[in-house]
């Protein structure tokens, strides 16, 4: 049986420490919670979820909802613990956080081949290892992956959405539904806004003071999460093509559309906390209270998280490692999570999980492998491994990364069936052969 070291107890470094185990292999997970804090994390738990508590969609005709039917075929323990602690949300996969982390905690603590250490790791491990110590990795860390690959490195910002209390909530100015009636009909508070409220909320947030510093103002945000006062001012009607859009949300009392909906999230089993969804912000908290306070609804909202802003650091890794990861001249030592330019919980559990293959691989004497460019894994993989290293940017699940069909096939629905099909039937396939080679291994052992 062989140790390999796994620095991190964030989605990915849990999902590789239990994979490892698994296959039988002894686990020391280092997580520096609660020795050493971040600016993100509230808690010492393993896979704390610090942005969301949403893993997006289940539906295989979204990318999110594929890439979980595929880790779900390679046996994701966070997706079978996000199961358990789910809360009504509907067509998205959405946790109770506490219940998640508590969970994973759980399940990792009672595996007899992981060893869980609470201290931080200064130093790059010798390999076999696994480091996924996220996008807040602490500053001596950095510096010895910075050391070791020679670079400087990549980084940019990110920011997280308020949280206000369920019962502080003003019932009569909003209603439950979830987008085109999909799901359970209370997994969301919409508060719509007319016209004239709507201009009113983007104007605040055009004119609210920010946190500010120089490195800020340099620093390029995520696409695909960009403080609201900054997609407000991209255009008049930014946020109604965006996080405020209406569509699919009648109000039921009127039967109509409204001009835009601010929507909140349940963060929790009991509903005592609901998240503004796409309200990540930079604001500061005066200036956040103000525009929560335009909203209808949440004139009298009690909020219990501002929202927040924080660096996120990543690797270059077209430029800086191999195709499964690691550094060129050592293939056991392999990068997971967001630190390799992913974007996203399942992105960055399943690179963990992708890790923990390759690294079990390589100590049975077996070449590392990737999942074809067919599914949604692979293609994430290989955009990792082919982006242009001058422009590189980080990366979340979408149906662009796939190969493209042979056949040309009309219609965005009926193409995302077609895509998703054979992404399936494609991760099936290659699961099959990874369990072939590894019955023919144990039997030639």
């Amino acid at each position: 049986m062989s140790q390999v070291v796994v620095v991190g107890g964030g989605l990915a470094g849990a999902e590789a420490a239990w994979q490892l185990a698994c296959r039988g292999h002894r686990v020391v997970l280092y997580e520096m919670r609660p020795q050493v804090t971040t600016p993100a994390h509230q808690t010492a738990g393993l896979a704390e979820l610090v942005c969301s508590n949403s893993f997006k969609s289940n539906e295989t005709t979204n990318a999110h909802g594929l890439l979980k039917a595929e880790l779900r075929r390679l046996g994701s323990l966070l997706l079978r613990v996000a199961d358990g602690a789910r809360v009504p949300a509907g067509a998205a996969l959405a946790v109770d956080r506490r219940l998640f982390s508590d969970a994973v905690s759980r399940e990792l603590a009672a595996r007899s081949e992981i060893a869980i250490r609470r201290e931080e790791i200064t130093a790059l491990p010798d390999a076999p290892a696994i480091v996924a110590t996220g996008p807040l990795t602490s500053d001596p860390l950095f510096d010895a992956i910075r050391a070791r690959l020679g670079t400087e490195g990549l980084y940019f910002f990110d920011a997280i959405s308020p949280i206000v209390s369920g019962e502080s909530v003003d019932d009569s100015k909003s209603y439950r539904a979830s987008r085109y009636g999909k799901g359970e009909g209370d997994a969301y508070i919409n508060c719509p806004l007319d016209s004239d409220g709507y201009e009113a909320l983007r104007d605040a947030l055009l004119n609210g003071e920010i946190y500010r510093t120089p490195e800020w103002d340099e620093v390029p945000y995520f696409e695909g999460c960009l403080p609201v006062e900054v997609l407000a001012a991209r255009g008049r009607d930014a946020l109604r093509f965006g996080p405020l859009k209406p569509v699919g949300l009648e109000d039921p009392r009127t039967g109509e559309l409204p001009h835009a909906v601010v929507q909140l999230r349940r963060e929790d089993r009991e509903g005592r906390m609901w998240n503004l969804v796409g309200f990540q912000t930079r604001l500061r908290y005066p200036e956040q209270r103000a525009v929560i306070r335009l909203i209808p609804a949440l004139r009298s909202a009690e909020i219990l998280r501002y929202g927040q802003i924080h660096r996120n650091s990543y690797i270059n890794y077209p430029a800086l490692l191999s195709p499964h990861g690691s550094p060129r001249d050592e293939p056991g030592l392999i990068f997971a999570g967001q630190l390799t330019g992913v974007e996203g919980y399942i992105e960055s559990g399943a690179t963990g999980l992708l890790a923990a293959l390759n690294v079990d691989r390589i100590l049975r004497g077996e070449e590392p492998v990737l999942p074809p460019p067919t599914t949604m894994l692979g293609g994430l993989l290989r955009y990792l491994r082919e982006a242009d290293p001058r422009n590189f940017q980080p990366m979340n699940a979408n149906f662009g990364l796939l190969e493209p069909l042979a056949q040309r096939i009309r219609g965005k629905r009926r193409r995302r069936e077609a895509l998703a099909a054979r992404a399936l039937n494609d991760i099936e396939r290659w699961v099959d052969t990874l369990d072939r080679a590894g019955t023919a291994a144990s039997g030639s052992g």
